[in-house]
């Protein structure tokens, strides 16, 4: 196909006041430069992550390389243009991946071995929704953690991005997922995604874990830690013996008090993770999983994106505002 005329400048968010969702501010900006092994990709959808959130108010910065002030870790889109040695990819191919920034504006580069082609069928409003979510569940599941046929996992904040996607990982690798959240209504439809068990957090400090030993005798094998604060410690005593606490997560802070006394009696794991900081190798890695197990499951529609609102671009502040206050469900969506 043909190369698309690309203008002189594109739309994007950025910010560089560090007073949140309020100091964003819609810029024209020059295309990104793309190299010999780069894609140049027309967004038509991003997702908000609290990375976006987190780095609107200063608190997450770029990793080296990334656009510095450009929000947005996701991306679905038509590829504009390509470098001179990229090797399969095609100008018009639908794709997909993550970037360490820069993806909410109109165009977006990404080395070839990082973009994934969709799945028929998907639109660009679903797949923008299942880079970060998919490969953060799976990456913390399967490669570290290792679950597998009968493991139980807890997942907190179930009814989020990350917890709609780790029901579907722990389901389609034969595991039984409990979940909480400190609403009824999530809970109810994290059911219909393979929740087994769901857990209502009504306590404060939360209460959770004589409830867990109830139904599952012995304690999980995993716990996906999205909240941190003070649900660590109450979490640690859901874990069984050599189990894995996956921390992935800081919404009630970065500070817990834990009783160190069970890390060592059971046997823990406690492992924290997150896909911004990766080294070139681990990019590479994450979209091979994205490519050979994420998007034939998406295809089969074993997976499905949770798309909680799909947005206009020109929205972003109030919908990350939004964020902010925990009001969304699934994954929020941009489209351009």
């Amino acid at each position: 196909m043909k190369a698309e005329s690309l203008p002189e400048a594109m739309r994007a968010w950025t910010t560089d006041s560090e007073t949140g969702p309020d100091g964003l501010v819609l810029r024209n900006r020059s295309l990104p430069v793309y190299g010999p092994t780069d894609l140049l990709v027309r967004v038509r959808a991003t997702a908000l992550n609290r990375a976006d959130l987190l780095q609107s108010f200063g608190k997450y910065p770029a990793p080296p390389g990334a656009p510095k002030e450009i929000l947005g870790l996701e991306f679905a889109g038509e590829i504009a243009a390509v470098g001179r040695q990229v090797v399969s990819a095609r100008i018009g191919d639908r794709v997909m991946g993550l970037v360490g920034g820069g993806a909410w504006a109109e165009f977006v580069a990404t080395p070839e071995t990082e973009a994934v082609v969709i799945p028929q069928g998907l639109s660009f409003a679903d797949a923008a929704a299942i880079p970060e979510a998919f490969l953060t569940s799976w990456d913390a599941l399967v490669t570290q953690a290792g679950i597998g046929t009968g493991s139980a996992v807890l997942i907190h904040a179930v009814g989020g991005g990350i917890g709609t996607a780790a029901l579907q990982v722990v389901a389609a690798l034969g595991g039984v997922a409990l979940g909480t959240a400190r609403s009824s209504a999530r809970l109810d439809f994290a059911r219909g995604l393979g929740l087994a068990q769901a857990i209502a957090i009504d306590e404060d400090p939360p209460k959770f874990a004589a409830r867990v030993h109830e139904l599952v005798p012995g304690g999980v094998q995993c716990a996906l830690e999205l909240v941190g604060g003070r649900y660590v410690n109450e979490t640690l005593q859901t874990l069984a013996p050599g189990g894995t606490l996956m921390l992935l997560g800081l919404l009630d802070g970065r500070s817990a008090h834990i009783d160190l006394g069970t890390i060592l009696g059971k046997h823990l794991r406690i492992l924290g993770s997150t896909l911004r900081q990766r080294s070139l190798e681990g990019r590479r890695a994450l979209a091979t999983t994205l490519r050979d197990e994420i998007a034939p499951r998406l295809a089969s529609r074993a997976f499905r994106a949770v798309v909680g609102a799909v947005h206009p671009f020109e929205d972003a502040p109030k919908v990350l505002a939004g964020m902010g206050r925990n009001a969304q469900f699934g994954k929020s969506v941009l489209t351009l």
